[in-house]
């Protein structure tokens, strides 16, 4: 058998290649850094770039303001309020959401258009004649008629229904 050859490697330095490669970047990506100067000039312009500089050499403080921010009990009742509402929203069917959402819109317009001018009494006894009220009136009524007695529970545990 014969003797191996011996082959010599010679060491590869990554930071050559790194070296290589930055000194090939602006020409192959020209466009792309031109860009980021005019994004650092804009950000330098509008003082971003000097309030970055502030908070992070603030990091600390910065941290312990938010902190004892998000202590105070009207954040905290401020989170869970909106946590109820993602909550409640994420039960809801979004076909139904959506058509609130449409109708949103439209009743506030007729409310804005009638607070000049208000109906008269005879106005909305009639409006009870249509179909649409009452569909409307008996969600609105559910849904009193169950806040209303899961409120009245909560603030009178002693109670049976």
């Amino acid at each position: 058998m014969a003797p191996p050859i011996p082959i010599q490697v010679a060491p590869r330095d990554p930071r050559e290649d790194a070296i290589a490669r930055l000194r090939q970047a602006p020409a192959e990506h020209a466009e792309a850094v031109l860009a980021l100067y005019e994004i650092l000039q804009g950000m330098q312009d509008g003082g971003v770039l000097e309030l970055l500089r502030g908070l992070a050499g603030s990091s600390g403080k910065v941290t312990e303001i938010v902190v004892d921010a998000a202590k105070a009990p009207p954040v905290t009742r401020g989170l869970r309020n909106a946590l109820a509402i993602l909550r409640t929203l994420g039960e809801m069917d979004p076909e139904l959401f959506d058509a609130f959402a449409l109708a949103l819109p439209t009743a506030l317009a007729q409310a804005k258009k009638e607070a000049t001018n208000p109906p008269s009494l005879w106005t909305i006894l009639r409006e009870f004649r249509s179909p649409d009220m009452r569909r409307g009136l008996v969600f609105v009524n559910s849904l009193l008629k169950t806040w209303g007695q899961d409120f009245f529970r909560k603030a009178r545990p002693d109670t049976k229904e």
